[in-house]
């Protein structure tokens, strides 16, 4: 029987051979993964389509031969194909991290072994905005995200990502653990972490977080390691859901041109214009024009939503807030610095 391991971890595809000493002896199984035959078995990757089902794809139709989870779920039933399909007996709390250990078998006895870890489908993802951003640092003061709720909900699963001053910032720095919140609560993402209690808030109590800037009335999370995410010059903040559609989003840039001079800006500016999370005035993908004036921002002078207006999705819900007013946890500070 021809046998191919691979190790998958979280919903990226990184791959891992842990049968290297097949290849030695010539198995075809696993020298197809490195140029030969295209029957090779493998595996495409996994997503929670509901509160109750998960689907698994592969290369190909396989039969699962076993499968568990971790934490441990009940399955109600297994539908096989290349598609995949397992139904989860009571449902699934949303946005909880999930480990699935499964081995398949295709019909012509070839099997894999997926170890994956992904989060259950959350379907109560409240409506937001993003409404103060700081992107400067000064020790112990970190960069931060600030969120307002528009509507209750849970936020497990939810993505926020940043394109900064390269391409390796593209990423998505931060996903929500499941935390319910409530309509105009406050929610601050912090981009590092440089002292110790700074804890993430996905309880009841609001005050658990000991860091600076942590509001004891607004909920606090961090984001690990000590590295610069957010740059004055140029950055696009966006939030995805599981189906990376933008929930809220904002450009901000200190130049003027029409056109971004960086790749990945402008690919971040044509997802924000095609989701309708960010508007240009001739009805174009938006260039640096556009986003919001990031120049002056200070470590207390921060980029402020207009909360009392409407939102447009546009550079004019926006402003920098007067020196020292910074807010995070808290409804912004209607003083302006320009």
């Amino acid at each position: 029987m021809k046998k191919n391991y691979f190790l998958l971890l979280g919903a990226c595809a990184c791959w891992v051979c842990a049968a290297l000493s097949s290849c030695t002896t010539g198995d075809p199984g696993v020298s197809s993964l490195f140029g030969g035959s295209s029957q090779a078995l493998l595996f495409n990757g996994t997503r929670a389509v509901s509160e109750d089902e998960v689907e698994f794809e592969f290369s190909h139709a396989v039969t699962i031969r076993q499968i568990n989870f971790e934490p441990e779920l009940a399955i109600a039933s297994i539908e096989n194909g290349s598609i995949v399909k397992v139904k989860i007996e009571d449902g699934i709390a949303p946005g909880i991290l999930l480990t699935a250990d499964l081995l398949a078998e295709d019909e012509k006895k070839n099997t894999i072994n997926v170890l994956v870890s992904f989060r259950s489908r959350n379907n109560r993802m409240p409506q937001l905005v993003i409404n103060e951003l700081c992107t400067e640092y000064s020790k112990p003061k970190t960069e931060f995200i600030e969120f307002k709720m528009k509507s209750s909900g849970n936020l497990g699963a939810m993505r926020v990502a940043i394109r900064g001053n390269s391409a390796a910032s593209s990423e998505t720095i931060y996903e929500f653990k499941p935390a319910e919140v409530k309509k105009d609560e406050y929610v601050v993402l912090h981009l590092r972490t440089v002292e110790e209690n700074c804890k993430d808030e996905t309880g009841v109590r609001l005050d658990e977080s000991r860091g600076v800037n942590a509001m004891p009335t607004a909920r606090d999370f961090w984001v690990e390691g000590n590295t610069k995410r957010m740059h004055k010059d140029a950055t696009i903040v966006y939030v995805l859901d599981q189906d990376d559609r933008v929930l809220t989003a904002v450009m901000i840039s200190n130049q003027s041109g029409n056109w971004w001079g960086k790749d990945y800006f402008a690919e971040a500016a044509e997802l924000l214009f095609n989701n309708d999370a960010w508007k240009s005035a001739d009805g174009q993908i938006p260039g640096p024009s556009e986003a919001v004036n990031s120049t002056g921002t200070t470590n207390t002078r921060t980029i402020c939503r207009n909360e009392s207006a409407v939102n447009t999705n546009t550079k004019a819900d926006w402003y920098i807030t007067a020196t020292s007013s910074a807010t995070p946890g808290k409804a912004n500070n209607p003083k302006r610095y320009q």
